[in-house]
C-alpha cells in the first residue's frame, strides 16, 4: 500500500473569469478536481524553474569543444580501436 505525502490546505481567491477557466479544465475531463489542476500547474512551474536553472548554468559555463567533422572522425577511430581491444 502506497503512503501518500502529507497534504496542507490552501484557500485561493480567483476572479470569476479565472475560476471559470479552472472549472472548464476540470469539466473537460483533464483533471478530477480543481486542486488536482492547481497541483499540476505547480509541478509544471517547478519543472520550468529547474530547467531554467540548468539553462542558466549551461550559459554561464565555459564553451565546450567544437563538434565538427574532424571531431566525429576522431571519435569513430577511437571507437574502432576499442572494438579491437
Amino acid at each position: 500500500m502506497a503512503i501518500l505525502p502529507a497534504m496542507g490546505t490552501m484557500n485561493v481567491s480567483l476572479p470569476d473569469a479565472l475560476k471559470a477557466f479552472v472549472d472548464q479544465q476540470v469539466e473537460s475531463g483533464g483533471y478530477s478536481t480543481s486542486s488536482e489542476y492547481v497541483r499540476e500547474l505547480i509541478r509544471k512551474d517547478q519543472e520550468r524553474q529547474r530547467l531554467r536553472g540548468l539553462l542558466l548554468a549551461g550559459a554561464a559555463s565555459r564553451p565546450g569543444s567544437v563538434a565538427d567533422d574532424a571531431y566525429f572522425d576522431r571519435l569513430r577511430r577511437r571507437l574502432r580501436g576499442a572494438d579491437r581491444a
